[in-house]
């Protein structure tokens, strides 16, 4: 909620404080970059709209570019891509009772979710098993996978250890 958005002005505004937010002075029209939760608290007032595109977009290139990739590798995805897929399907969720269509478009990104997230817990559980370190995949990784990928490896290693023994 703390990163930044475009976000697209319905209307003009001047010395408006949005929590602790201030914001000077913005034109009608005017495309800015606010943080997450002003921009939210903005459109859900009527003063402004998302610029950005469509989460949507992102999940079904993140589900394309995750199946093109060999089965030990990953593509990268941006950190807040988890809570944004929470937030996309929460408001998709919301609005079921808006019609078929809504419907639709939530069991759709429902399912497109599912099988992006069931690729990458496949990749990293292979990943967690093998001895691929944890730095060599951290520019890929969002922080929820991260922390995954440690504790997987972490049992992986426990469990080998007690199958084969320590070792010694």
């Amino acid at each position: 909620m703390m990163g930044t958005t475009r976000t697209r002005m319905r209307s003009a505004v001047e010395n408006l404080d949005v929590g602790d937010f201030h914001i000077e002075h913005v034109s009608e029209g005017e495309s800015v970059e606010l943080p997450r939760w002003v921009s939210d608290e903005l459109v859900a007032q009527g003063m402004a709209e998302s610029a950005e595109a469509p989460f949507e977009n992102d999940v079904f290139s993140a589900l394309s570019r995750e199946k093109m990739m060999g089965p030990l590798q990953l593509s990268g995805l941006p950190p807040d891509f988890y809570v944004r897929m929470r937030r996309r399907l929460g408001v998709l969720g919301s609005g079921l009772t808006e019609g078929k269509t809504r419907s639709q478009d939530y069991e759709r990104l429902r399912a497109v979710c599912y099988d992006l997230v069931g690729i990458r817990l496949s990749k990293l559980l292979s990943l967690s098993s093998s001895s691929t370190p944890a730095s060599s995949l951290a520019e890929k990784l969002t922080p929820e996978e991260a922390e995954f990928f440690a504790i997987s490896q972490s049992l992986t290693k426990e469990w080998k250890a007690g199958l084969l023994g320590s070792g010694r």
